[in-house]
């Protein structure tokens, strides 16, 4: 009887010790997968989605790149950067554009805001605004 008491008291000096050398799991924080949106037409694994999403979005930027003509005539070049979010609805919203003058930024924005409405970005099982950044760089070549 006196060994089983004895174990019993080890066992809880050892259980309560670590409990205060890992922390407290009430303020630990559960991590969420977060999941890409969909670009229309792609299926498959998550890989294959996000694959597909970024070759898009490629394909999109480079149909629909359309140098300024004064910005070209006068040979301004330089690197845009926007900012957008594609919301719950799965709709395109220009955050922020970045670098270049007013009509390269104006450009950039009119090619992201072409793009297709999407099936919204996931996290936790609800459709969740995610952030995005792509940029552009303008060059005349002259």
């Amino acid at each position: 009887m006196k060994k089983l008491i004895f174990l019993f008291a080890i066992l809880a000096v050892t259980v309560s010790t670590a409990q205060e050398e890992w922390g407290d799991v009430n303020k630990n924080k559960l991590t969420m997968k977060e999941i890409a949106p969909v670009w229309p037409g792609c299926k498959g694994s998550s890989s294959q989605l996000d694959a597909c999403f970024n070759t898009k979005l490629t394909e999109h930027i480079v149909k629909n790149f359309k140098y300024p003509t004064e910005e070209y005539k006068k040979n301004i070049q330089g690197r845009v950067t926007v900012n957008f979010v594609i919301n719950e609805l799965g709709n395109v919203e220009v955050t922020s554009v970045t670098g270049g003058n007013a009509g390269l930024q104006k450009a950039a924005k009119d090619n992201i805001m072409k793009m297709p409405q999407m099936k919204p970005g996931m996290m936790g099982g609800k459709p969740r605004a995610i952030k995005m950044t792509v940029p552009f760089t303008f060059k005349t070549g002259k």
